[in-house]
């Protein structure tokens, strides 16, 4: 950091009606992690990361997530079941009250911004009730120099409130705990939930409304890194498919592993200044470079330890949403800046759980806007009380939580931008082979890196279609052969040794993607629903 100008130990927050408090400004993560300890809220790891609880809720609650609806979102957001409206006045009511009872706390307030594009970015001032949390906040949001802080002026702000528990008949929530967005006063105002991910959560929504809406560039949920040529690839992928962990590559540089932007000037910017990863059976040898972020300055949440220290990441007694966030500097292979070029090769990941998918397979213009749309992974069997086999799981845009506007509003401008830049748009099943779950088992991590790498090395007979065979149900073309990567595995079909059973699974997919897709069928135009799958009435 430029340590030209001292930063400041406290700010006056009166112009959000806060008085009389003691506030911590700016604090560094080693002090954050420091109180935390002394405040017993975390435990050291044996690494020297942070590890905290946080507590009822281990991941997002996307039914407790509202946007105010006024004269900014009123003909904007597509409203529903995942943005769900909120009335002004009841804002206003429920910000007093949180701001009341964060009035006789001690404070954690950090400014930083978000986009690494200079031309997008937006200072934001975050306010927390955990040190953790804040901390949080470092790791995750851009990190100002000490010049930039000079004259900082934040533009959204974030006020976060683990504590606060509202009353749901009087407050207008569903229950106790809450994220709600203003887009005219510009807060996201968080209560009732420890679970980090709403922060900066919250951030990424109000960038997935802003930049679109205002300046034409479209948000993305994806992944990206860049190669020695220069060559950005980018990776969409539902939690759990691997889009970390893929763009994670000691041969490629990392832009950033969640949240990006694409703009009209030829580049792909990062919106974060950190990494957020699941940690879930994570090792050095499948992760290395994931495993070695784990150090001070990281905070793992919601995981197993034993005295000693030593983390249990196969351990999933309190959740399989077990993470770690750290700032991206602790990946030592970084694209600094956070930019890249237009991307060259785009990879949607899926975890099939049905096992019906190409391991890899390439997508015509029109595929790759239905799948975009479509967003599918699927959850196994398992992990849910009932559930005894895979369940097709779509989220449009691989991020339908966090998008404020009608998907196809996204699809199409990804489309347009793809066909402008010439990208080549790949599906790649990081799920099962040889069955679905419980009778096949998991792609291996080799194969999948194998295939992508040869794809961005073009040895993947691109422009060849002699080299690929369609798939008779999803129309997709798969290669027949690939460097690194057995014949049978690319063929799902072949690792099935059952014809009758595959396809029928396979049209019992493909039926599903139809339904779903009906919700966007009269928004989207004849050449996207060209791109499904095959229908086949049972």
């Amino acid at each position: 950091m430029n340590n030209s100008k001292k930063v400041p130990t406290t700010v006056s927050l009166e112009n959000y009606g806060i008085k009389h408090n003691t506030i911590h400004y700016q604090l560094s993560p080693s002090r954050l992690h420091e109180i935390t300890l002394e405040k017993n809220m975390g435990k050291e790891a044996s690494s020297g990361a942070l590890a905290v609880n946080t507590g009822e809720f281990t991941g997002r609650s996307p039914m407790d997530r509202f946007i105010v609806r006024d004269k900014i979102t009123e003909n904007q957001v597509w409203w529903g079941d995942i943005n769900i409206p909120f009335e002004p006045s009841k804002f206003d009511a429920l910000y007093d009250k949180v701001i009341g009872y964060v009035s006789d706390k001690e404070l954690y307030v950090r400014d930083c911004y978000a986009c690494a594009d200079a031309n997008y970015r937006m200072n934001i001032r975050v306010i927390n009730e955990y040190p953790w949390s804040n901390m949080f906040a470092y790791n995750m949001f851009i990190r100002p120099t000490n010049e930039e802080l000079k004259n900082f002026e934040p533009e959204w702000t974030v006020i976060n409130a683990p504590g606060f528990m509202a009353d749901a008949e009087i407050d207008g929530t569903r229950q106790h705990n809450f994220a709600i967005l203003n887009f005219t006063r510009k807060i996201a105002l968080i209560g009732g939930t420890g679970y980090t991910g709403e922060i900066k959560k919250g951030i990424f929504s109000a960038l997935n409304f802003i930049l679109p809406v205002q300046k034409n560039t479209l948000p993305m949920h994806c992944s990206a890194n860049v190669g020695k040529k220069g060559d950005t690839a980018i990776f969409f992928g539902l939690s759990g498919t691997g889009k970390t962990t893929l763009s994670t590559d000691a041969n490629r540089k990392l832009i950033g592993d969640d949240e990006h932007g694409w703009n009209n000037e030829n580049a792909v910017f990062n919106f974060e200044g950190g990494c957020y990863a699941k940690v879930i059976n994570l090792s050095a040898e499948q992760e290395p470079e994931i495993y070695g972020a784990i150090k001070k300055g990281a905070i793992l949440e919601n995981v197993i330890m034993n005295d000693a220290g030593m983390v249990d990441f196969e351990n999933t007694s309190i959740t399989q949403n077990t993470r770690v966030s750290y700032p991206i500097y602790h990946i030592e292979n970084i694209k600094q800046p956070s930019l890249g070029e237009n991307p060259k090769n785009i990879f949607f990941l899926t975890a099939d759980a049905f096992g019906v998918l190409p391991p890899i397979s390439k997508l015509t213009p029109s595929q790759a806007a239905y799948h975009f749309i479509s967003g599918y992974t699927a959850k196994v069997a398992g992990t849910e009380a009932g559930v005894k086999e895979p369940i097709p799981s779509f989220s449009a845009c691989f991020g339908a939580p966090f998008m404020p506007l009608h998907p196809t509003k996204y699809a199409e401008m990804l489309s347009k931008k793809m066909q402008d830049a010439g990208v080549n748009v790949w599906l790649v099943n990081t799920g099962w082979t040889g069955g679905p779950y419980g009778v096949g088992t998991r792609m291996k991590l080799k194969y999948t890196r194998a295939m992508i790498n040869a794809v961005l090395n073009g040895d993947l007979g691109l422009y060849n279609y002699n080299d690929y065979h369609i798939h008779s149900v999803f129309g997709v073309a798969q290669p027949r052969s690939c460097p690194g990567v057995p014949t049978e595995v690319l063929s799902p079909r072949t690792t099935w040794n059952d014809d009758d059973a595959y396809y029928k699974t396979a049209f019992k997919l493909s039926n599903a993607f139809r339904e779903n897709f009906e919700q966007f069928e009269e928004y989207a135009s004849e050449e996207i629903r060209r791109g499904g799958p095959q229908r086949y009435a049972f």
